[in-house]
């Protein structure tokens, strides 16, 4: 088992870990979220290269003291309309986006008040497309204790330590930018849907 904070489509490494573990405890009570800025955003990869979305929060999100499960979504600059067009442009022509658009486009034009919900959907859209082997719950509904607690140590802006190593698979835009490692999960997910989870099997066989 480890605990996490909650991540928004966290990335292809967080769910490398998540697979390893089997179980996820998410600490919907963690706070200073701002210290690695994951739990709102997330890197897809599209014609231009990289792109980093952002879900806007209510607030100061400046070592914002309230716990993940107070943190409110801001509506501010249509940023869902944003979000679905650059979703759209970067992977519509990808293998399997038609499979997922329109649950995905469910969830990122919904109308979710807090950022765990919107989190959580997230998450369980690609541990169910992908048929992930991974129990996601809240660290508040079980025992968490013994668990690895990861909270702070992947998805930062500082690389992690992780025994996990980045394993190359098919990208729609590779012949443009080369292969980019370190996106959110969905880009996996539009590119190699269920068989994705052998990537992540891959990244946890390092020498250890």
């Amino acid at each position: 088992m480890i605990l996490t904070g909650s991540m928004c489509a966290g990335s292809v490494r967080y769910y490398a870990a998540c697979v390893e573990a089997g179980v996820v405890a998410v600490d919907t009570a963690e706070v200073r979220l701002p210290l690695r800025h994951s739990h709102h955003r997330y890197a897809i990869a599209g014609p231009n290269g990289v792109q980093q979305l952002t879900v806007p929060l209510v607030g100061e999100t400046n070592a914002m003291p309230v716990p993940m499960s107070d943190v409110r979504i801001s509506e501010h600059a249509s940023w869902r309309r944003l979000h679905w067009g650059a979703l759209f442009s970067a992977y519509g022509r990808s293998p399997y986006f038609d499979y997922i658009a329109p649950d995905l486009e469910a969830i990122v034009m919904g109308h979710q008040q807090w950022l765990l919900d919107y989190n959580e959907q997230m998450q369980q859209l690609v541990i169910d497309f992908m048929d992930l082997p991974v129990e996601m719950t809240r660290a508040c509904d079980i025992d968490a204790h013994g668990a690895t607690d990861l909270r702070g140590k992947i998805g930062t802006k500082k690389p992690d330590r992780l025994p996990i190593v980045d394993v190359p698979y098919y990208q729609v835009w590779q012949e443009r930018h080369g292969f980019l490692p370190g996106l959110s999960i969905l880009d996996l997910l539009m590119n190699t849907g269920h068989e994705g989870i052998i990537t992540l099997m891959k990244m946890n066989k390092t020498e250890r």
